[in-house]
């Protein structure tokens, strides 16, 4: 049964089924920002562990996990594996979920600092 809201249908269980299955590799704070790093530019592995602090296994892991969901692709460059969004839909996804919660936290650190430095 599908369902209509002010001009937009719902979607199907599958929809639904893939969408969440997509959050939930996203729910992990590792490959969030893995995909926050590929969303400003494609890098290899060594620099987004680096960029990411991670460890080059566990990067790697989680690089093939968003590559097997889609949300990632990769092309070799000589001996390294170049990974990048390709789908700008993605990109825009991240930048709007992590772009503005940036924004608040480093206004929120902000106020915090003003408020220690009137107390001095």
């Amino acid at each position: 049964m599908v369902a209509e809201n002010g001009g937009f249908e719902d979607p199907s269980a599958e929809v639904l089924a893939a969408a969440a299955a997509t959050f939930g590799l996203l729910a992990s704070s590792a490959r969030l920002h893995l995909m926050w790093a590929l969303a400003q530019g494609e890098s290899d592995v060594t620099h987004l562990a680096d960029r990411v602090g991670g460890a080059l296994p566990a990067v790697s892991q989680h690089l093939a996990k968003l590559k097997l969901a889609g949300l990632v692709s990769s092309r070799r460059e000589g001996r390294r594996q170049v990974y990048y969004i390709d789908d700008p839909d993605i990109v825009t996804v991240m930048r709007v979920l992590v772009g503005p919660l940036t924004a608040r936290s480093q206004h929120a650190s902000a106020s915090v600092r003003q408020l220690h430095g009137a107390d001095a």
